[in-house]
């Protein structure tokens, strides 16, 4: 596997949780938000399948007994702990900011901030099914270039 190769599988990972997260709001919705192409949160968590594919890629390259395994594993559980942890926690606190905001207004005071994105993080699920995209994807990534 050459090095660009390495990148590849990530990057396709990327792609289809984006696809698929975009397809599963426009399910849900029933209609079509473009927004959710680019945007952070919901199901898969592209964040996980990214570096998922990444560790994945660096095993079937250069053995689990390498440099590059071993670093990529540690982005990837940092990653993915960040995602379900601090992101997720970091949402539920915009939510809740959003709601005061909200009823402070509705109380006629006149504040100009804006409302906080509350799609940060990920739930253990989404992490997990992102992060299994991201083995899938570079496991066949690593047969179809061999």
């Amino acid at each position: 596997m050459k090095s660009y190769e390495l990148l590849l599988s990530p990057f396709v990972a990327w792609f289809l949780s984006q696809v698929i997260k975009t397809m599963i709001v426009c399910i849900y919705r029933k209609k079509f938000d473009f927004s959710r192409v680019g945007c952070d949160g919901g199901m898969p968590s592209s964040h996980s399948s990214i570096v998922a594919a990444l560790a994945t890629s660096c095993a079937c390259c250069h053995g689990f007994d390498s440099a590059s395994f071993a670093l990529s594993l540690a982005l990837a559980l940092i990653v993915m702990h960040d995602a379900s942890g601090v992101r997720w926690e970091s949402g539920k606190q915009a939510r809740v900011i959003n709601e005061i905001r909200d009823y402070l207004q509705s109380m006629a005071f006149k504040g100009s901030h804006e409302r906080l994105e509350e799609l940060l993080g990920h739930t253990p699920l989404q992490v997990f099914v992102g992060a299994l995209l991201g083995i899938v994807v570079a496991l066949l990534t690593h047969v179809l270039l061999a």
